[in-house]
C-alpha cells in the first residue's frame, strides 16, 4: 500500500500516551489504525442518519443494544491486542 508523510499537530499529553500505547506497532501504525477507526465510525453514523430518513428513528431499546454490541466488539478488540502485546 502507498503511503504519505504528512504533518499533524496533537496535544503533547495525548501523544506521549499514544507513544506509549503504540510501541511495537509504531506511532505510524497506531495513527492509521484510530483513522481507520474514526472513518469507519463517521460512514456508520451516516448510514444510520439515512436509515431514519428512510425508515423513521431508531427506538431507543434497538439503540441500546447496538451500542451494547459495539462496546462487545470494543472490549474484544482491546483483548486481542492486550493478549498480543503479551505474546
Amino acid at each position: 500500500m502507498a503511503t504519505k508523510k504528512i504533518t499533524v499537530t496533537i496535544p503533547e499529553e495525548l501523544l506521549d500516551e499514544i507513544r506509549t500505547e503504540a510501541a511495537e506497532r509504531g506511532l505510524s501504525a497506531y495513527v492509521a489504525e484510530a483513522l481507520r477507526f474514526k472513518r469507519d465510525r463517521d460512514r456508520l453514523v451516516e448510514m444510520v442518519d439515512w436509515l431514519e430518513e428512510e425508515y423513521g428513528p431508531v427506538a431507543e431499546d434497538e439503540r441500546a443494544a447496538a451500542r451494547e454490541e459495539l462496546d462487545e466488539l470494543d472490549a474484544e478488540h482491546k483483548r486481542r491486542r492486550t493478549a498480543g502485546e503479551a505474546a
